[in-house]
């Protein structure tokens, strides 16, 4: 495998947070990756991305999984839980913290706003400001004792972490060889106060222990996979190749969300949609009134 990640083989997945039920997004991103494996002779695994222990519900994994059998998808193996794999995270972050690229974060979200407020000139990535790197400026004394007695996350130092890897880049189906700019996302936290890892960390050490090799999925993680990358890079881990497909709209031309209200596969199957025509309206590319691709 080069640099930028060219596997041999196929392996895919699909891994939703089990925090609400899924939307016809969710089913469109599953049938490609599922699709995709299948045409391969390769396998196709379900990923359960449980961390976040405050909106995981063991009634939407269930629900989850009632979906996709609905929707004719099958996978290979068994379902991969996050929150079964904590030491695995650790180890990671273990690694990271040995070789001095991660430094301890104190701040609440109240501390990064009103620093980010004050600010004049407050860096921005895709996702908004980023974290102006107070923690990063402690002094040891002031560290050590800080660590003792409050609650605390972990954030990559990442102008140290591009300087331990030099130049990277990864291979996208839908634009080809792309360099990797992890700095435009600043020092990215890799285990929050409320739990032992994040998403950055946790997907791309399960990807890797997974042995996935095409990673598919929605065109609004593409910024994420700068960080993937780099960690990848620090960790020794394989590159996978991606494909960030276009996501799919409503008729207000925002993407499908849960939080937005995005219309969920259990209210087409109360509706009495025929799943088998749904999957296959899917796969041409044809959707349901209202729905469309999103141009970007």
């Amino acid at each position: 495998m080069n640099n930028c990640g060219k596997p041999l083989h196929m392996v895919t997945r699909f891994a939703p947070s089990p925090t609400g039920r899924l939307h016809l997004g969710h089913g469109w991103s599953a049938l490609i990756a599922h699709d995709l494996a299948r045409a391969a002779g390769g396998q196709f695994r379900l990923r359960i991305e449980d961390i976040d222990g405050t909106r995981s519900r063991p009634e939407h994994v269930a629900g989850i999984l009632e979906d996709m059998r609905w929707l004719g998808l099958d996978w290979d193996g068994p379902v991969v839980f996050q929150s079964a794999r904590l030491p695995i995270y650790h180890n990671a972050l273990d690694q990271l913290k040995t070789a001095g690229l991660v430094y301890p974060c104190f701040c609440t979200r109240a501390d990064i706003a009103a620093e980010i407020a004050a600010s004049l000139s407050a860096p921005h990535g895709p996702d908004g400001p980023l974290y102006p790197g107070t923690c990063r400026r402690l002094g040891e004394t002031e560290r050590s004792e800080r660590l003792a007695r409050e609650p605390h996350g972990w954030r990559l130092d990442m102008r140290k972490a591009v300087e331990a890897t030099g130049p990277l880049c990864w291979e996208d189906v839908e634009v080809g060889t792309v360099r990797a700019h992890p700095l435009s996302a600043g020092d990215v936290i890799l285990a929050r106060k409320d739990a032992p890892t994040s998403y950055h960390l946790a997907a791309t050490v399960d990807d890797a222990d997974m042995s996935v090799t095409h990673v598919v999925r929605g065109g609004d993680l593409f910024a994420a996979t700068h960080v993937h990358r780099l960690l990848q890079a620090l960790l020794g881990l394989p590159t996978p190749l991606y494909r960030h497909h276009k996501l799919l709209t409503g008729a207000d031309r925002k993407r499908l969300a849960k939080r937005s209200g995005g219309r969920t596969l259990a209210e087409l199957r109360a509706a009495g949609a025929d799943p088998v025509q749904l999957a296959a309206d899917l796969r041409r590319g044809v959707f349901p009134a209202g729905i469309s691709l999103s141009n970007a």
